[in-house]
């Protein structure tokens, strides 16, 4: 599930409590006093961009918006700044996803490679650029759809697949080239 960031003018105050649920019946209120505080996390009263009628039936059932998303685990970003030193002298084979914020498909493809990073992990490293930041690198490798995962080895490249794929294909295009 994809969250927007929000930004500064959109962002509400919200007391420590983790007031989710309403405070109409004693058992609400006892509960209410049970829940933990957690940071990053808020209440939301409106979602941005969902019309007010269906945003506040998501508030009554207790919307909760991650302010944190720092914190959630996924792959690293490379860049231009990083590509040298992360993909070019890696001593290991690495699988770069080519991607963008506003690609639904990348979106539904990334935990894939997550799960494959820790599969291969010591075998495989797994990085994604951004390629609305790194046109450079993208015009480099031919990159004209996303998303493409790229294998590189020793600092060349050795397969790309294109699009969504099942995790079954890009395991195929990996073991071409870790070592067992």
């Amino acid at each position: 599930m994809a969250v927007p960031r929000l930004t500064a003018s959109m962002a509400l105050p919200v007391p420590r409590t983790a007031a989710l649920a309403p405070a109409s019946s004693s058992l609400s209120r006892r509960a209410t006093r049970l829940l933990p505080v957690f940071e990053g996390l808020r209440r939301c009263t409106r979602l941005p961009g969902v019309s007010f009628a269906a945003s506040s039936r998501a508030v009554r059932r207790g919307a909760v918006v991650c302010e944190a998303p720092e914190t959630t685990t996924g792959l690293p970003d490379v860049s231009k700044a990083t590509w040298q030193s992360l993909v070019m002298d890696s001593d290991v084979p690495v699988l770069v996803d080519f991607w963008a914020p506003w690609c639904g498909p990348c979106r539904m493809i990334e935990p894939t490679i997550i799960k494959l990073a820790k599969v291969y992990e010591g075998k495989l490293r797994c990085y994604k650029l951004n390629t609305d930041e790194n046109p450079d690198i993208t015009t480099q490798y031919g990159i004209r759809s996303i998303p493409t995962m790229m294998i590189l080895k020793n600092g060349e490249k050795k397969d790309a697949v294109i699009g969504a794929v099942p995790e079954s294909t890009l395991i195929i295009s990996i073991e071409k080239f870790v070592a067992r």
